[in-house]
């Protein structure tokens, strides 16, 4: 199968699930309960996550899924196979609470690189596709990042753990953004900030995540001419494209200072 077709049944299966999602939402007769470190999980994350791995496994049944609910375990980022990458609900606060910002995120990569992503937003009728090498789309028209190259008038996203004692340390990127950007956006969807990025709502984008909430959007992003990289040096032997701590998503005009920005805010610096 080629990538191209694997888009079109990637794209096919988000939007079954986005389809999940809205039924449920409208239903409202999901349970949930909360992971370790105050993570919400619902009843239609996991059967939004089973519908998406049974469609894959008819398909590939040979081929690893990495997904947050149903196969987690993060081992099978060190083998050298074929890999779906998915997040049936990105988001999921946001669900819960009747909010916009949810997305269904699927991406496939081969050696650690991410050649295919979907970002499907089921409440705003919105899907972004890429294929590594071949652009960004939005409902299949063509988008691109931002190209500012003035930090000030920079609009930036972010986002913060769930574990609240992880919080604290964050407040200083917080507040040297605020400082010295225009403002910054927490959407609750690492996916879409993503995509916002991509389509140049947002000129750039900072956060630390897992790969199931990045691996499609960080494509996306890519393919649409943002700069994409960490703030500090990956792990050796670690997949790039799936390492999801310290992201930096950006305009390519903004990407260095900014990178410089956090790092000083880290180190407790001021200015």
């Amino acid at each position: 199968m080629t990538d191209a077709e694997r888009l079109i049944l990637a794209v096919e299966i988000a939007r079954e699930a986005g389809e999940m999602i809205r039924e449920a939402r409208d239903r409202q007769t999901f349970g949930h309960r909360y992971k370790p470190g105050h993570e919400l999980v619902t009843d239609v994350d996991i059967a939004v996550d089973t519908h998406i791995t049974a469609r894959l496994e008819a398909r590939f049944p040979d081929e690893a899924r990495l997904s947050e609910e149903l196969a987690p375990n993060r081992d099978v980022l060190n083998d050298d196979v074929p890999l779906w990458v998915v997040d049936p609900i990105d988001g999921t606060v946001n669900f819960a609470h009747g909010l916009h910002h949810v997305a269904v995120s699927i991406a496939w990569a081969v050696a650690g690189r991410v050649r295919l992503g979907v970002v499907h937003a089921p409440f705003l009728g919105e899907t972004f596709t890429a294929l590594a090498g071949q652009g960004a789309f939005c409902n299949d028209r063509l988008i691109q990042a931002s190209r500012t190259g003035n930090l000030e008038h920079s609009l930036v996203g972010t986002g913060f753990p769930y574990r609240r004692d992880s919080r604290p340390p964050l407040m200083r990127r917080l507040t040297a953004v605020l400082q010295h950007c225009q403002d910054v956006r927490r959407n609750g969807s690492a996916a879409l900030d993503l995509c916002d990025v991509a389509c140049g709502r947002l000129d750039g984008y900072y956060e630390s995540v897992s790969p199931w909430d990045f691996a499609a959007g960080w494509l996306i992003a890519r393919e649409a001419g943002a700069r994409t990289g960490h703030l500090y040096p990956c792990p050796t032997g670690y997949p790039e494209d799936l390492y999801g701590e310290n992201l930096l998503v950006t305009s390519p005009g903004i990407y260095r200072e900014l990178g410089q920005l956090l790092r000083r805010a880290d180190a407790g610096e001021a200015g």
